[in-house]
Formats: C-alpha cells, sequence, structure tokens
C-alpha cells in the first residue's frame, strides 16, 4: 500500500507516494523525473544508479526509499548546489560540480551510460581524499562497470577535479 513520504533530493523536500521498500531510484525517475541515476543491473552491481545520501554514494536501485527520509540525497542534477554548500560559497545554479567539468573538458563520456555513477564516486572519494593516486581512484571506481573503456581519461578527470577542488575553485 502506497505512503505520503517525504524526501529531501537535492536540497528540495518531496512528498511521494510510494511503498516504503520500493526502490529509491523509481522513485527519483518515475515521481522526481530524475535523469542522473540509471537502472543498469538492479542489483547494486553495476554503479549506473548511484547517488550521494548525507554525502556518501549509495546504489539507489537496492534502497528502500523509507530509509533516506531524513536524510539528504543528491543526484548528478544537485551536484553544482551541493559543491556549493561544501564551500560555502553560493554559485549560479548553472555552475557545474569541478567533477562534472573535469568530465567535460577530459571529454570522459562514451555511450555515457555508467557515468552517473562514476562521477557520484568520485565526488564521495574527492571527499575523503583529496589528492588520490591512481590506485586510489581505481579503487574506488572499482564496483561501478563501464563497457567503453573510458577508465583512463576517467583517472586524469578526478586528478583534474581534485585539482580544482584543493583550490576551492568550481
Amino acid at each position: 500500500m502506497a505512503s505520503q513520504l517525504k524526501i529531501t533530493v537535492n536540497g528540495l523536500v518531496h512528498g511521494v507516494e510510494a511503498t516504503p521498500d520500493t526502490p529509491l531510484l523509481y522513485v527519483l525517475r518515475s515521481e522526481l523525473d530524475l535523469r542522473g541515476p540509471r537502472f543498469g543491473c538492479g542489483l547494486a552491481q553495476c554503479g549506473a544508479c548511484s547517488v550521494l545520501l548525507n554525502g556518501k554514494e549509495i546504489r539507489s536501485c537496492v534502497t528502500p526509499v523509507a530509509s533516506v527520509t531524513g536524510k539528504q540525497v543528491t543526484t548528478l542534477e544537485g551536484l553544482p548546489a551541493f559543491w556549493a554548500n561544501k564551500r560555502s560559497a553560493p554559485t549560479p545554479s548553472s555552475t557545474l560540480h569541478p567533477v562534472q567539468q573535469a568530465w567535460i573538458d577530459v571529454q570522459v563520456p562514451q555511450c555515457g551510460y555508467c557515468q552517473n555513477g562514476m562521477i557520484i564516486q568520485a565526488v564521495d572519494l574527492l571527499s575523503t581524499i583529496s589528492q588520490p593516486t591512481d590506485m586510489q581512484i581505481r579503487t574506488a571506481l572499482n564496483g561501478h562497470l563501464c563497457r567503453c573503456g573510458s577508465h583512463m581519461r576517467i583517472i586524469r578527470a578526478v586528478k583534474q577535479a581534485a585539482v580544482v577542488m584543493a583550490k576551492g575553485g568550481a
């Protein structure tokens, strides 16, 4: 039986109609019309559905929507505001998170399907390790599947974002 739940996504509180065990991914895509997180495997093995929950990467395809009430969910679409809040400096809503900008600068995506998860995981990684090594980046992204083979560009993009973030810039 569907319930009225309140969840906070990208800084806004939303009332959603879902059973408590409905996967968060379904609510994000179907009720909130967000397209960053994607359905990949439905088993938390590919990372396409990744979002940040209180700043840490989770797989939304296996996370019950009821478990995120009272917590902050950040999707790919919400990363610019997430970055502005981390810096305590307002930025225009069109400003990209440094990881998103690095992805564009380095021209990472090929098909792009995995990019949501890769970017979300990179943001999580850079929140704990400001200047990660290649091995730390590879280890952090280990559970995110990319069939196109853009891994070397992903590593370059994460390192570029790390430099920008260390300087506090956008």
